[in-house]
């Protein structure tokens, strides 16, 4: 396991490597401007953004212009956080393409979800989640790429190719947020927005080296993001430092009225919430999440990561959480059915791909065939296979009883301590197409993360090392609407540790 240099050795980073919270000093005192940003982001998107593939739609003109009124703003006296500081946004989030007549608007931005079925759509309106970083200043630089419907632990499923791991240009990123983690991870975008059904931000935040956050179901809305599985699917921000990752949570966080999924509790200031040390928190590390086949390099840094919080106050206890290895089988019952019905609505008809045949079942299903990839149909018919006649009972309905029952196992092992500590993946980025043939053992690289969806709980990867030269996660898990106390330990882990200085080659060039 490597270790970061100190900061005093360590040399200046670009521009665009920096953290949210470095270059909004620089904002605030006028050494800087917001323009100066975008361009730097605008660069490395056209140096490395294609080799990477991390894109799929980039915004240059209308990001200049919102950063040239945020310069007007920050001149002003404005002191939102986030204004001026330039992001990304996962090609599953709907951006508003067309005004209210229907007409395609200057800019706009399509919506794919990296499917073929929604090449070239434009949305009439944009999600929650723009519309809360727009509020907040935020400048939206482009939609990235991800796994075809957020499918993927890899982003190998994209219709548009795979996105390729800055810190080794022949491995994967993760998935399926992948192209908003290496966007971050590459200094492509300062934050970028992902999604999380079953690990898709914590996964890909891991293999990346970066910060990555999925919050509690319901914490952040779901409106206008394209749906995967209803009942699993959350909003979560990528970013290069715990603190920048708070902001953004805090930004986007709330109750939509415009989505029955959404949680109307109060959103703490989770900035404030990071107090810089873990001396009076109880974390337990369960025992089922150091799983059969675990690479070495990555149970040596993550156990190192543990004996560190010990040393640097708190209470460390072993705990078990028996149902953990019914995660798997129980999320690829969900997770298929869900997908299956809201899938339902791509028919070649209402909008999106058509293979325009004039007999209309024939047309449905060849626009179906056509326009989803492999993975895509795989999991589709598995669902279907799961809600039939004869098969509700024996599969879905189990599934929904064994997530009851993992649900529970988390709620009783949290009442005994503060959070959880475990690996976030079991291993390092994996070679592009060493799993694309065996789909078993792609899905078990979400085996430490799965559970916490099923769950509904937060969970945070902060990078805790080297192993081979690329990264390593650490998961911290919370109670329920307990991402204070979750980022709280990934800070005070990140300022002790100094990983949070890590940054792939190119951060250098």
């Amino acid at each position: 396991m490597a270790t970061s240099p100190p900061a005093s050795e360590a040399p200046a980073l670009p521009l665009a490597d920096r953290t949210i919270g470095e270059v909004s000093d620089l904002l605030r005192a006028r050494k800087l401007s917001s323009v100066e940003l975008v361009r730097a982001c605008l660069e490395r998107i056209a140096r490395d953004g294609e080799r990477l593939n991390t894109f799929l739609a980039v915004g240059d003109e209308a990001a200049l212009e919102a950063a040239r009124d945020a310069d007007r703003a920050l001149a002003a006296g404005d002191e939102r956080p986030l204004l001026g500081i330039p992001y990304a946004l996962k090609d599953i989030f709907v951006t508003k393409a067309l005004d209210e007549a229907g007409q395609p608007l200057p800019g706009g931005l399509p919506t794919t979800a990296g499917s073929k079925i929604l090449d070239g759509y434009r949305s009439p309106y944009a999600s929650s989640a723009e519309d809360r970083l727009r509020a907040a200043g935020a400048i939206l630089l482009g939609k990235t790429n991800c796994d075809e419907f957020a499918m993927g632990s890899s982003n190998e499923n994209s219709a548009f190719g795979a996105v390729h791991n800055p810190w080794d240009e022949s491995t994967v990123p993760g998935g399926s947020s992948g192209g908003s983690a290496a966007a971050v991870a590459a200094g492509e975008a300062f934050f970028a927005l992902g999604t999380d059904t079953g690990g898709s931000i914590r996964q890909p935040a891991s293999l990346s080296g970066i910060i990555g956050l999925k919050p509690t179901y319901g914490r952040v809305s779901r409106y206008g993001m394209v749906a995967f599985a209803s009942s699993l699917d959350q909003c979560g921000p990528f970013a290069r430092s715990v603190r920048d990752v708070a902001l953004v949570l805090g930004a986007v966080a709330g109750h939509e009225p415009r989505d029955s999924t959404s949680v109307d509790t109060p959103v703490p200031n989770y900035a404030e919430a990071l107090k810089g040390h873990v001396r009076d928190l109880r974390l337990g590390v369960p025992r089922e999440y150091f799983v059969a086949g675990m690479e070495p390099g990555v149970e040596k840094a993550v156990r190192a990561a543990i004996d560190l919080l010990e040393e640097l106050g708190a209470e460390i206890v072993e705990v078990s959480l028996p149902s953990t290895d019914k995660g798997l089988a129980t999320y690829y019952i969900i997770a298929p059915a869900e997908a299956s019905a809201n899938l339902a609505r791509y028919d070649g008809v209402k909008y999106g791909y058509s293979a325009g045949d004039d007999d209309l079942l024939t047309n449905y299903l060849r626009s179906r065939g056509q326009g989803f990839g492999p993975e895509v149909k795989r999991r589709i018919m598995l669902g279907t296979y799961a809600l039939s006649a004869g098969y509700y009972d024996a599969y879905y309905l189990k599934a929904q009883q064994v997530r009851t029952l993992i649900k529970a196992e988390f709620d009783d092992v949290l009442e005994g301590v503060d959070a959880l500590i475990a690996p976030t993946s079991p291993s390092v980025a994996f070679e592009i197409g060493a799993k694309t043939q065996d789909p078993l053992l792609m899905y078990l690289n979400d085996a430490c993360t799965l559970p916490v969806n099923i769950a509904g709980l937060p969970g945070v990867s902060a990078p805790c090392g080297l192993s081979d030269g690329l990264p390593v996660g650490l998961q911290v898990i919370g109670r329920a609407f307990d991402e204070a106390t979750v980022l709280r330990i990934a800070d005070a882990y990140e300022q002790a540790a100094g990983f949070g200085s890590l940054r792939p080659p190119t951060a250098h060039d």
